[in-house]
């Protein structure tokens, strides 16, 4: 069993429809909003049951609850056939790899900009990652609920599995070359990011078939990741959502007038 804590996780957790949920604790201190969603707990089936704000506290581990904490049974992860399988939400397919991010925050943000950007899917490793936690779905403000994610158990292995599959691999290294911006996300594809600090590991660098870079005009040589996959992602959904512009049809040529008419 899992606990969600504030309005949007809980909330997209509800909407997602994903993830059983046991029962919602809402604060007695009403307001609109938890009005709102005790009203979507009532749509969905959903035991309400009111408790003081220490309670809620206690039982969050963190006092950001808003007035809204569920249980929820534990998320039942993807495979990466289970992802290279779905329709995507575009002409290509385009996934995020993460290489040991460790930070839930970040690991909250990335998953918010996932979802905002399209992505088709999340690839986790089970060892150097957060876990998808309460503080994860809070600060992907209930994103998480929504984007499919595989747990994998080598996620170097994964990526070769992807490539197989004709999926290109495409780094972000602060060495890489060219910059995110020339290079064209219009086909299958997966964003790898490595871990704070650390970035990529070797192995998974050497497995990438492109390296990108974000360039940086002041003294710091390099984004936070969650910062620069929001960047790249972000620009891989301005390419790939462009209209496809048909050419302008022809102009029927005007009839020529001959002499003496």
């Amino acid at each position: 069993m899992e606990v969600l804590y504030g309005l949007h996780p809980v909330e997209e957790a509800i909407r997602a429809g994903g993830r059983r949920l046991d029962y919602v604790l809402v604060s007695r201190e009403r307001s609109p909003r938890l009005d709102k969603l005790v009203e979507l707990c009532k749509i969905a089936n959903i035991r309400v049951s009111y408790e003081g704000k220490d309670q809620l506290t206690r039982i969050a581990r963190t006092d950001a609850h808003q007035g809204a904490v569920a249980a929820v049974r534990e998320r039942q992860f993807l495979s990466v056939e289970d992802l290279l399988a779905s329709r995507g939400r575009f002409e290509r397919k385009f996934f995020l790899a993460l290489d040991g991010v460790e930070d839930p925050h970040n690991l909250g943000a990335l998953l918010r900009s996932a979802d905002g950007a399209g992505v088709d899917g999340v690839l986790l490793p089970e060892r150097r990652s957060a876990p998808i936690s309460g503080v994860v779905a809070k600060t992907s403000a209930g994103a998480s609920e929504h984007v499919p994610i595989a747990r994998v158990t080598n996620i170097t292995r994964s990526l070769e599995q992807l490539k197989k599959a004709n999926v290109w691999i495409v780094g972000l290294d602060e060495r890489g070359t060219p910059d995110y911006t020339d290079f064209d996300f219009n086909l299958d594809c997966c964003l790898v990011l490595g871990a704070e600090g650390s970035g990529l590991h070797d192995l998974v660098k050497k497995t990438c078939d492109h390296l990108l870079r974000i360039p940086m005009a002041g003294s710091v040589s390099s984004l936070n990741v969650s910062v620069a996959g929001a960047v790249v992602m972000y620009e891989a959904l301005r390419q790939r959502s462009k209209p496809v512009v048909a050419a302008p049809a022809p102009k029927p040529a005007k009839p020529r007038k001959g002499l003496g008419s």
